[in-house]
């Protein structure tokens, strides 16, 4: 079997163009591949069964890989078995019906309200900067907007009379997004003067810049956050992502309706949304023993 993975991955190397470390994980998922076939008493790739290969699949999940690692390893598999398959090897290819397992997708980390507020509250410094990276932070909990969004934002898109930003996100679809009072406020502080000192004269569209009056990058947004997380003490991992996971499982835990959040979130298939409801377990407890005769 070893000399069918070997000319697989040089066809993915040679004929495909893969890259090195593409190859290498795939020749590493397959050689966990041929370990199970081998404890499975399978040394021929044509006995291969569709049910070696979820029971590989079950394998490599109670070794406790990652859903996405699992999920490589599925492509793995498929690859090579199509690939046998278009050489005449194998007759077809047992898991080509086997889907990636996106109903495993880790729940997102999530902060608490009261660790949220910590960190913008970090932010408490009088210079631009720090009004700067406040309103920021308050505009991202408020909005659930994306690092890159964020950005990306234009003054004009933030409308504080009516407490609403519009933005583009993925696709350049618009979308409207409420905002709350102290998103609204601190936005407004930093329109008052520390944004046109930053400017230095300068025109710019983006509503968050530099204190040289350039665009913000997402790496400065992950650095702003990380430097305030760290200041309120919260030293794990935390990631500009983890806000916009905050501010949907919020809402949800505060009864917020699954459309509106999807919405909000600019997810194109509800489905993507429908995540952050296994993070709120608690409250649908709460109202299983509220509302079930048994519960």
């Amino acid at each position: 079997m070893q000399e069918q993975i070997d000319a697989f991955l040089d066809y993915l190397s040679v004929e495909r163009g893969v890259a090195t470390n593409t190859v290498v994980s795939y020749g590493r998922d397959l050689a966990h591949f041929r370990d199970y076939l081998k404890g499975q008493r399978v040394s021929e790739v044509k006995r291969i069964a569709a049910k070696h290969v979820t029971g590989f699949v079950g394998t490599e999940r109670d070794r406790g890989l990652a859903a996405r690692s699992v999920a490589r390893a599925i492509v793995s598999v498929k690859m090579f078995l199509a690939f046998l398959a278009s050489e005449g090897v194998v007759k077809e290819n047992v898991a080509a019906n086997m889907e990636a397992p996106t109903t495993w997708k880790r729940v997102p980390g999530v902060l608490t309200s009261e660790e949220v507020l910590s960190i913008i509250e970090a932010a408490d410094g009088g210079d631009d900067i720090e009004v700067r990276n406040r309103a920021m932070l308050e505009v991202m909990y408020a909005s659930g907007l994306r690092a890159s969004e964020v950005v990306s934002l234009k003054k004009n898109d933030f409308h504080s009379d009516y407490a609403y930003l519009r933005c583009r996100g993925k696709g350049s679809k618009e979308r409207v997004v409420p905002v709350g009072k102290p998103a609204v406020e601190a936005v407004a502080e930093y329109l008052s003067g520390p944004r046109d000192r930053q400017l230095k004269g300068k025109e710019r569209d983006e509503l968050f810049v530099t204190r040289n009056g350039r665009p913000l990058s997402r790496q400065t947004v992950w650095r702003v956050l990380k430097k305030y997380a760290l200041k309120a003490g919260h030293g794990g991992r935390v990631y500009p992502h983890i806000l916009r996971h905050s501010f949907a499982t919020h809402l949800l835990e505060g009864g917020a309706n699954l459309r509106a959040v999807q919405e909000m979130l600019g997810h194109a298939d509800i489905a993507t949304t429908q995540v952050y409801t296994h993070v709120d377990r608690k409250r649908l407890k709460a109202i299983h023993r509220r509302f079930h005769p048994r519960g």
